[in-house]
């Protein structure tokens, strides 16, 4: 008998068991919310008909005062002829008692008080998840509406991220954005982090007078690679943030204090995007990466190494991330490495870490470097740079971030696990994670294979 029975069972149940839970969570919410929302119905007609009343009353004191004012006016008239006939004896003047002329019809005003009736709701939309894309750290939602409604004014989404797959919690760790008046069927979130698994999404329908249902909320995969610097084996004479590096030059005397390791982190496994959604390429092989700070107790790079690495693993997939240098920085590498580099090593110098470094002091150099043996860039130095690695396809590709123009393909074997690595001197780094791989890169990569053949001198195998 299949000895894995027993833990399939249990953990279906315990699947099912939260299913059950967010479900009446679910149904909760929604009690309560009807409760809220019928009050809130209730006042608001209270408060439109106490508007109309009010309107009324005013228009009923000035109306009756001017009915006050003509019988004054013709009260005084009237005195004036019998005044001036009594002395005079003359000929009468033509009067009337007559009021008609301020008759108030009032048939359209009854007409349309008795017409009164709930404003018409838009229907909820459905959202479209065969056309929705995720590319390029976007993603775009459709939606089309159940039946034409031409008096739709615009839409409104809403969106949260979550680490949570299905359909979205109730309560979830964080809370739902807005993008207000969408005049399409159809929106893209552009600049996103993708620091979560999964994002959450909705969208309703707004007429001139009132927004209907959301619609059936649906949830899109968006992975990415997300790591920080790892401060606890970084050179004393770096100051490590979560996505910067700085260099400092008194950091080291007395202070070791300063900077303290990320310790004991959980692992968190990393996978690319499943073809859940539609996408402008291919979705790629599935990858992995560990979340693993130096083990407890390892030596901090010294002498000359002025090296930190990054806290995540890479054990396969696809990957990618960018470096910008801070202004007037003079020296810096970026590059991968294995776990076990040792303190005194520098990036570029053994044949376990691949790096392109820029050096800006005296004499100005762009260069790749493996095993101690450089190759001269002959491409101006970017601002932004993009880094990928393909663990599996044993590849290590730089290039400018913005223009997507490669600057240089390391083809080894990776026979261990890497990590981002990076030098920093006199100067500093800022980091950006939580990307996917650029399209542009992938096609690169899938139809130029790397161009390895331009840097063979560099080429190795991983031992």
């Amino acid at each position: 008998m299949d000895s894995g029975w027993l833990p399939r069972i249990i953990a279906t149940l315990a699947n099912k068991n939260e299913e059950l839970h967010n479900f009446i969570e679910t149904l909760s919410h929604l009690l309560a919310g009807v409760q809220v929302n019928s009050s809130q119905v209730v006042s608001d007609l209270e408060e439109e008909f106490d508007t109309l009343f009010s309107i009324l009353e005013e228009s009923k004191e000035s109306m009756t005062n001017t009915i006050k004012q003509e019988q004054a006016r013709k009260s005084h008239e009237l005195q004036v002829i019998t005044v001036s006939y009594e002395e005079e004896f003359t000929k009468v003047p033509k009067a009337t008692d007559n009021m008609t002329h301020l008759m108030v019809d009032f048939s359209q005003e009854r007409q349309l008080l008795q017409g009164l009736r709930f404003l018409p709701v838009p229907r909820a939309p459905e959202i479209e998840v065969q056309d929705c894309m995720v590319l390029d750290n976007a993603v775009t939602v459709v939606w089309r509406m159940p039946v034409e409604d031409s008096k739709i004014d615009h839409y409104i989404l809403e969106y949260r991220k979550t680490n949570h797959e299905g359909l979205p919690r109730v309560k979830d760790e964080r809370c739902w954005e807005l993008v207000d008046n969408i005049k399409s069927t159809e929106h893209t979130l552009t600049g996103l982090k993708f620091d979560s698994k999964f994002m959450n999404f909705r969208v309703r329908a707004c007429n001139k007078a009132a927004a209907g249902d959301y619609s059936d909320p649906v949830t899109l995969e968006t992975r990415a690679f997300n790591f920080d610097f790892d401060s606890s084996s970084s050179h004393l004479n770096l100051k490590v943030e979560e996505c910067s590096v700085e260099w400092d030059p008194q950091g080291g005397k007395g202070l070791d204090s300063k900077v303290k390791g990320k310790e004991n982190k959980g692992s968190a496994h990393l996978t690319n995007l499943k073809n859940m959604t539609r996408s402008g390429t291919p979705s790629p092989k599935r990858g992995s990466t560990t979340r693993s700070p130096a083990p407890r107790g390892r030596d901090r790079f010294t002498g000359e190494s002025y090296t930190v690495l990054g806290d995540t693993s890479i054990d396969s997939g696809q990957h990618y991330w960018e470096v910008k240098a801070l202004k007037d920085c003079k020296s810096y590498s970026v590059g991968v490495a294995f776990k076990n580099l040792g303190k005194f090593d520098q990036l570029g110098k053994t044949n376990t870490t691949w790096c392109i470094h820029i050096n800006n002091w005296l004499q100005n150099s762009f260069a790749a470097k493996h095993n101690n043996k450089a190759k001269s860039l002959d491409v101006s130095v970017p601002e932004r740079i993009g880094v990928y690695c393909d663990f599996d396809g044993g590849q290590l590709s730089f290039y400018n971030a913005e223009s997507k123009q490669l600057l240089h393909t390391f083809k080894t074997k990776f026979t261990q696990p890497v990590v981002p690595a990076f030098m920093v001197w006199c100067g500093g780094l800022s980091l950006s994670t939580g990307l996917q791989v650029p399209s542009a890169v992938r096609s690169f990569q899938k139809t130029e294979n790397g161009l390895g053949g331009s840097n063979s001198s560099l080429n190795s195998m991983a031992h």
